[in-house]
């Protein structure tokens, strides 16, 4: 029977970022430790990832602006933005995070894997076609999604996007292309100031962008409610054919970035209403990828949450409504209604 696999590499760590910097280090340094101690127990597989290759990346990023990153492997660091740097090992790391989501979805592909997490560094979902920005090199999830239609001849993709701020990358790639569905939720107003209600898409991919811009102070039981009202309604009539996770643990209700209320198993719940989507829609393909996520204890905790979730150990604790968390005191149910009010013209299941 196949199992849930992660993905990770040591060489990912060699990515390092200026002293004091959030995405450093020691975020995949304290996960790795729990993945040694947990992985038989917790009843996932451990894989490592193969590099992507330009060509590969060259499906969501520019020729130029590859060979630009690869340049920055002779140096011990160069500043591509106020917040994003490489150093001498980033380059390989940067490859072996798209590559780990390349992997992940030839296992889902070919049933050889249940779900998938790719637990990398550095993150993706900032990065445009020729240009890296907020702490992200390439967009491993959409690069990901552009194989999935080219290689493996998908005609729709799902991608939920829960980091804390919204992934204007992704968007940007996919926005006048019904092939790919991208949902976010993400505080508003904040970095990168993108992801407004009215930003829809253009094009035939009118109305497969859909942003839930959110105040802030949002725990697991709004979380959950979006899911349920918004989510979950869209990919019933959407019908994916894979979901996509940007998978931003800076929702954690401690992350110094962030002012979201998540504890670590509301991302098991998360993770668990995510599972059952797939299972329902798509024969159980759901890939989550790491972005986000600065709080070193929360960070560790919450993925343990999640794959515990995602590999069926104490589902009982993960499927409830989220009410017995801290309720956070928030807009939720407005910001829903203005969504779905949106995008109506486009989404009968938003009717009534």
């Amino acid at each position: 029977m196949s199992a849930t696999v992660v993905l990770r590499d040591e060489r990912c760590i060699d990515h390092v970022t200026p002293g004091g910097h959030p995405e450093c280090p020691q975020r995949l340094i304290a996960i790795y430790a729990l993945l040694e101690a947990h992985c038989g127990p917790a009843g996932f597989a451990i894989r490592s990832p193969r590099e992507a290759t330009r060509e590969e990346l060259a499906l969501n990023h520019s020729p130029a602006y590859i060979g630009a990153i690869e340049a920055t492997a002779t140096r011990a660091q160069v500043r591509l933005d106020p917040d994003t740097s490489t150093s001498a090992g980033s380059w390989l790391a940067a490859k072996l995070a798209a590559g780990a989501v390349l992997d992940g979805c030839d296992l889902l592909m070919s049933g050889r894997a249940a779900n998938v997490m790719a637990l990398v560094r550095p993150p993706g979902h900032h990065a445009e076609y020729d240009r890296a920005m907020g702490f992200c090199l390439f967009n491993n999830v959409a690069v990901g999604a552009h194989y999935l239609l080219l290689q493996h001849g998908l005609e729709r993709v799902m991608i939920y996007d829960w980091d804390i701020h919204h992934g204007n990358g992704t968007q940007d790639a996919f926005y006048d292309s019904p092939d790919v569905l991208y949902v976010s939720t993400h505080q508003s107003p904040y970095y990168p100031g993108t992801g407004a209600l009215h930003e829809t898409g253009s094009g035939r991919g009118q109305g497969f962008t859909v942003n839930i811009p959110l105040s802030g102070g949002q725990g697991d039981a709004d979380y959950l409610q979006i899911i349920d009202s918004v989510i979950a309604p869209l990919a019933r009539q959407y019908k994916p054919q894979m979901i996509m996770v940007s998978a931003g643990y800076d929702i954690y209700a401690r992350d110094p970035l962030g002012t979201m209320q998540v504890t670590p198993a509301g991302f098991g719940m998360l993770a668990v209403r995510l599972k059952q989507l797939a299972e329902e829609l798509c024969g159980g393909r759901l890939l989550l990828a790491l972005e986000g996520g600065y709080h070193i204890e929360g960070i560790t905790e919450s993925v343990q949450h999640t794959l515990d979730a995602l590999s069926g150990c104490n589902a009982g604790l993960y499927s409830g409504s989220g009410r017995d968390a801290p309720a956070a005191h928030s807009s939720v149910s407005r910001v829903i209604e203005d969504v779905r009010r949106t995008h109506v013209q486009y989404w009968p299941c938003f009717k009534g």
